[in-house]
C-alpha cells in the first residue's frame, strides 16, 4: 500500500519535474544565445570603429578650399570627413594609432592636395610602421614624393604633365592597386584648381564609397581610375570625363 502510494506520488510529480527541467534548460540556452549575440555585435563593423576620412589642404590652406567642398559632398552621401591643414597630419597619425590600440579598426581614408598630398603619403608610411593599413589614399598634385608604402590597399594619384606633379611609384612589397591619372590635357585644371574639379570630386567620392563598403562582389569599373598594376604608366583623363 505504502509502495503503491509512493509510486503514485512520484508519478504525479514527474510532469512537474520535467517541466521545471525544460524551463531551466531553456533559460540556460537563452542566456548562452544572448551572450553569443553580444559577442557577435561587439565584433561587428558597427562596433569596430567609425571610418576615418581625412582631407588635408595644401600650404596654409589658402588654395585648397576644394577640400571643404569635397567634405560637404561626402556628407551628403552619409560620409563624415574631417578637413584640416597639412600640418595636422602628425596629430591625426597619433589619433589613428591610439584608436587602433583601443580596438577601433574602422577603415582609414587619406586625401590630400599639394603639400597635403605629400603629407598623406608620409602618414601612410608612418602607419605602415605601426602595421595599420590604409584602405584608400588619394593625392592631388603631389611633388617629389616617396613611393607608396605596402600598407596601402588602393591609391589614386591625380597630376599634371606638363604641369605640377608626377606619376607615383610604389615600394617593392606593394601588392595593392595604384592608378596615376594625368589631367595635363585639361586646360580647365591648374594646380590651384585641381582640388575643386567637379569631375575629380565625383571620382574621389566613388573611390571612398567603394573603400568603405563591405568587400563583396566585383567593384564597378570607373572610366577614370580603372585598376592599374603597381608602378602603373601614366594615363590621360579621357575627354568625356574632363572637368567643366
Amino acid at each position: 500500500m505504502i509502495a503503491r502510494i509512493g509510486r503514485g506520488y512520484r508519478g504525479r510529480l514527474a510532469p512537474s519535474r520535467a517541466q521545471n527541467h525544460r524551463q531551466a534548460f531553456r533559460s540556460e540556452l537563452g542566456a548562452r544565445c544572448l551572450a553569443a549575440a553580444i559577442a557577435l555585435l561587439c565584433c561587428s563593423p558597427a562596433f569596430a570603429g567609425e571610418p576615418r576620412v581625412l582631407l588635408l589642404r595644401g600650404w596654409f590652406g589658402v588654395f585648397s578650399t576644394g577640400m571643404d567642398g569635397l567634405a560637404d559632398e561626402l556628407k551628403s552621401k552619409g560620409i563624415k570627413a574631417q578637413v584640416a591643414g597639412h600640418l595636422y597630419w602628425s596629430t591625426a597619425l597619433k589619433e589613428i594609432v591610439r584608436d587602433r590600440a583601443a580596438g577601433k579598426t574602422g577603415p582609414v581614408v587619406l586625401v590630400g592636395h599639394s603639400q597635403g598630398a605629400n603629407n598623406v603619403i608620409d602618414m601612410a608610411r608612418s602607419l605602415e610602421k605601426q602595421k595599420i593599413p590604409v584602405d584608400l589614399l588619394v593625392t592631388l598634385a603631389p611633388f617629389m614624393q616617396d613611393p607608396i608604402p605596402a600598407n596601402v590597399v588602393r591609391a589614386v594619384n591625380f597630376y599634371q604633365s606638363p604641369g605640377w606633379g608626377a606619376p607615383l611609384t610604389t615600394d617593392r612589397s606593394f601588392h595593392g592597386k595604384l592608378s596615376n591619372i594625368n589631367v595635363g590635357d585639361d586646360w580647365t585644371i591648374a594646380h590651384v584648381s585641381i582640388d575643386k574639379s567637379a569631375r575629380i570630386h565625383a571620382e574621389i567620392a566613388r573611390e571612398i564609397l567603394a573603400a568603405l563598403k563591405p568587400k563583396e562582389g566585383v567593384e564597378e569599373a570607373s572610366p577614370l581610375t580603372a585598376a592599374a598594376p603597381p608602378q602603373s604608366p601614366q594615363k590621360n583623363l579621357p575627354p568625356q570625363a574632363q572637368a567643366h
